[in-house]
């Protein structure tokens, strides 16, 4: 087994590796082993309160990637070329207000509380969102709260993906609004309790990038 310094210098050579790849190489493709490896890290991924309240969508569709090909300006170079290609939902208020049946349904069924339990996290739940981060005036906080949610997800899967030497391109370049209704029309929000967070592209780079640049250290890293 690799030493801690070793472990932590090979997930440093990760993040170099890693950049936003803006073209990727139609002739690869990443193995079904490694894809479900990155998307396991994804679904392992921590969640404020344990929600997890994201879906990864995996487009396979040739169809549907050119949709949104011509639909998301920031997919247009990244489609159909890439190997992979993953929508990132976000739960909505239907399913993440306090007293939703998804809640009611993770917190027994999945997370296996006791009713006892169950009923005092979710009162912690509830003051938590009317009170302590003010989430329940309207739709948007809750669906922007969880969005956070899945960039947690997101990172990991990016930064594991680099730690096997796949590449890959998060995606931001989309109107919400239209994006929504071409994957309502696909019956991929489920009557609303999904709604677009981000997208990711997977895959293998065309050309090296140029070298990684960042603000210092000590401009980044504050003790206080």
């Amino acid at each position: 087994m690799a030493g801690k310094e070793q472990v932590k210098q090979d997930i440093l050579d990760a993040y170099h590796f890693r950049h936003a790849t803006k073209e990727f190489d139609p002739n690869k493709k990443v193995s079904d082993e490694d894809f479900q490896f990155i998307m396991e890290t994804g679904r392992l991924s921590p969640s404020s309160f344990g929600f997890e309240p994201w879906r990864f969508v995996v487009i396979q569709n040739p169809e549907l990637r050119e949709k949104i090909k011509n639909t998301a300006w920031g997919a247009y170079g990244k489609l159909p070329e890439a190997s992979h290609f993953v929508v990132i939902l976000a739960r909505t208020k239907k399913d993440t207000k306090y007293d939703s049946q998804y809640l009611q349904d993770h917190f027994k069924n999945v997370k296996n509380l006791p009713e006892d339990h169950m009923a005092k996290y979710l009162e912690k739940i509830e003051q938590f969102q009317k009170v302590d981060f003010d989430l329940l005036d309207g739709n948007r906080p809750l669906y922007d709260w969880a969005g956070k949610q899945t960039y947690l997800a997101l990172g990991n899967m990016m930064t594991a993906a680099a730690q096997i030497g796949v590449d890959s391109c998060p995606i931001e370049g989309f109107d919400i609004e239209k994006m929504n209704k071409l994957l309502d029309e696909e019956e991929l929000l489920e009557d609303g309790r999904f709604s677009i967070s981000v997208m990711v592209a997977f895959g293998y780079r065309v050309k090296d990038p140029a070298p990684k640049t960042r603000r210092p250290y000590e401009d980044i890293v504050k003790f206080v």
